[in-house]
Order: structure tokens, then C-alpha cells, then sequence
């Protein structure tokens, strides 16, 4: 995967300094654009700003929770749109894991993950075509 997304954005949100150095030096490797925030609502400026294709979300964050800001991020947007999620938690309860994906979440990671769990994940969802936006349909060429 070296290099294979150099025209997409990852967004890597979590309140941990150590997780955010290392999801970052390792996403590094993909040629993707890489942003950080440390809490919730620094979270939703950068991904309002920076529209990126695809954000790696942590549950738990200071100033608003990982579920607050998917609920912003995701509002109004239809199924697949851009940006696609994937949520890191250490929460192992089922509970939260579907409450996560009637929000949108389009993966969902318990803490401690395997590095090439999140590899496989990030290389799906950044291979996929994003759903058009609401109001527009796609239309192929005759």
C-alpha cells in the first residue's frame, strides 16, 4: 500500500499522544495526507475544514465524544459518503458498536487492534467510490 493514496486525506482523532504518533507514522506509508486532532471538538473544525476521505475515530474524547462528533460529520450525508469512519475503542460492548453504525460508522475497531486489521480496513474504504452527493446521481458515460 505504499504510496497508493497520495490524493486522499486521513483525519486521526484521539486523546492519546502514543496511539496518534503511531497510527500516523504508519498511515504515513500510504502517501495519504495525515491530520490529527486530540479531542472532539478540534475533531469537527479539521473535518469540516479539510473535508478528509476518511476519518480513524476514537470513542472516548475530551470536549465531545466520539459519537458526537460522528453525529456531526455524518449528519444529513447519505450512506458511503465521504468522510468514510472507522471507530478505535477500547469498549468491548455491542452496545456502542451498533449505536456506531447507525450513525455511519463503516468500521468499528476494539483496542488492542492488529496494525493490519486497520490496514486492510483504511485500503477497502479508501479503494471504494464515496457515495455522490445527496441530490446527485451518478451517471455513467454511453
Amino acid at each position: 500500500m505504499t504510496g497508493a493514496f497520495k490524493d486522499k486525506t486521513i483525519l486521526v482523532v484521539d486523546d492519546d499522544a502514543d496511539v496518534v504518533t503511531i497510527l500516523t507514522s504508519a498511515l504515513e506509508t500510504t502517501g495519504a495526507r495525515i491530520l490529527t486532532a486530540s479531542d472532539g471538538n478540534t475533531a469537527v473544525e479539521v473535518a469540516e475544514r479539510d473535508q478528509p476521505d476518511l476519518i480513524i475515530l476514537d470513542m472516548m474524547l475530551p470536549k465531545r465524544s466520539g459519537f458526537l462528533v460522528l453525529e456531526r460529520i455524518k449528519a444529513r450525508k447519505p450512506k458511503g459518503a465521504k468522510p468514510r469512519v472507522i471507530m478505535i475503542t477500547g469498549n468491548l460492548g455491542t452496545r456502542h458498536k451498533t449505536y456506531a453504525e447507525s450513525l455511519g460508522v463503516e468500521d468499528y475497531l476494539n483496542k488492542p487492534f492488529r496494525m493490519d486489521r486497520l490496514f486492510s480496513s483504511v485500503e477497502r474504504l479508501l479503494s471504494e467510490p464515496a457515495s455522490p452527493p445527496a441530490g446527485r446521481e451518478s451517471t455513467a458515460a454511453s
